[in-house]
């Protein structure tokens, strides 16, 4: 049987305990495997709210995106780990399907959840969704 190689490790973070989780859990895998470990957060453009403007709503989910971003930089590089980071726009399973593909990943580490419950109900499990579309095995952290 050929071993498995993890070479290349996208990791999707939003922010939430579960993806810092995940991000922890990649960055022992890359330690372990001598891996490269890939940091993406998606905006999610998809959602439909009429309480702001949407470009004021984007700009606000951008700042949010960057400074999670920082923070997973962060807790990688206390991990020995030096991670390319990515911050896209549009439907998050897609886009991170979309790279993942682009950067050749071996695996996607996500978290079990992280939307909050009532987003959860109107877009569905990115990790369950995720499992069905990725080109490439996929580990979700619970």
């Amino acid at each position: 049987m050929k071993r498995l190689e993890f070479l290349k490790i996208l990791v999707p973070v939003d922010g939430s305990d579960y993806s810092f989780k995940a991000l922890m859990q990649a960055c022992e895998f890359a330690r372990i495997h001598k891996s490269k470990i890939i940091i993406i957060y998606v905006v999610e453009k998809t959602i439909p709210l009429n309480l702001l403007d949407r470009d004021e709503y984007l700009k606000i989910l951008k700042k949010f995106g960057k400074n999670t971003l920082l923070k997973s930089e962060k807790i990688s590089l206390n991990k020995g780990i030096e991670p390319k980071l990515i911050l896209k726009e549009g439907n998050v399973v897609n886009e991170i399907v979309k790279h993942a593909k682009k950067e050749k990943a071996n695996l996607i580490i996500i978290g079990q959840k992280g939307l909050g419950k009532t987003l959860r109900l109107f877009l569905g499990s990115v990790s369950n969704k995720l499992a069905n579309k990725s080109p490439c095995s996929v580990l979700i952290v619970k």
